[in-house]
């Protein structure tokens, strides 16, 4: 039997660099105006064989990585098996750099990587259409972790347009060892 070559996808995080919130819709989502940038703090995504699928965390954030369905890395290899019509058994680490909970889009960035990296180890027949498609159904923010740069989001903040930009940008980051997940940051705006 094949044995696909192990694949790794490093990922940046993303700062909102503006974020526009409006009202609740019935759908449950806000509609959003949002400008994305990528910054260099990255995690780092491998796929490899296994006899069946595990989540293995490592790095900083290890012990805050969920190994189960809650994971969008999770969500991401099981979308891709399903497209190829093959089981997933595969193992996903995920070495993880970007902060959780920090509003960083760590667990967007570690969906849009294992959703590259498994459509690489299975030999890379999906489309990037099929990808963005995927990416928007994991969340709003999957999406731009596919491309990473600069990007104005809109509508759920999944719609997306390039942002040229010029200069070197330094940013300090400042994270708590508790952070805030973003149903909780949305329901205390609605509030």
């Amino acid at each position: 039997m094949f044995v696909p070559e192990p694949v790794t996808v490093r990922v940046p995080a993303k700062v909102n660099v503006y974020l526009g919130v409006g009202p609740r819709e019935d759908n449950g989502y806000h509609r959003l105006a949002t400008v994305f940038q990528s910054i260099s703090v990255y995690d780092e995504i491998k796929v490899t064989a296994a006899q069946e699928f595990t989540i293995v965390g490592e790095g900083k954030w290890a012990d805050r990585i969920p190994t189960d369905s809650t994971n969008l890395a999770w969500k991401a290899a099981h979308m891709v098996a399903a497209a190829y019509e093959l089981p997933a058994d595969i193992c996903v680490s995920i070495n993880k750099s970007i902060p959780v909970a920090a509003g960083l889009a760590g667990g967007s960035a570690d969906g849009a990587a294992t959703l590259v990296a498994c459509n690489a180890y299975w030999g890379g027949a999906l489309p990037h259409d099929a990808l963005v498609e995927m990416a928007a159904e994991l969340g709003s923010d999957v999406p731009f972790m596919l491309s990473g740069g600069c990007a104005l989001g809109v509508n759920r903040g999944d719609v997306l347009s390039p942002v040229m930009t010029r200069g070197i940008f330094h940013w300090l980051l400042a994270t708590f060892n508790e952070g805030l997940g973003t149903p909780e940051i949305y329901a205390r705006l609605d509030e």
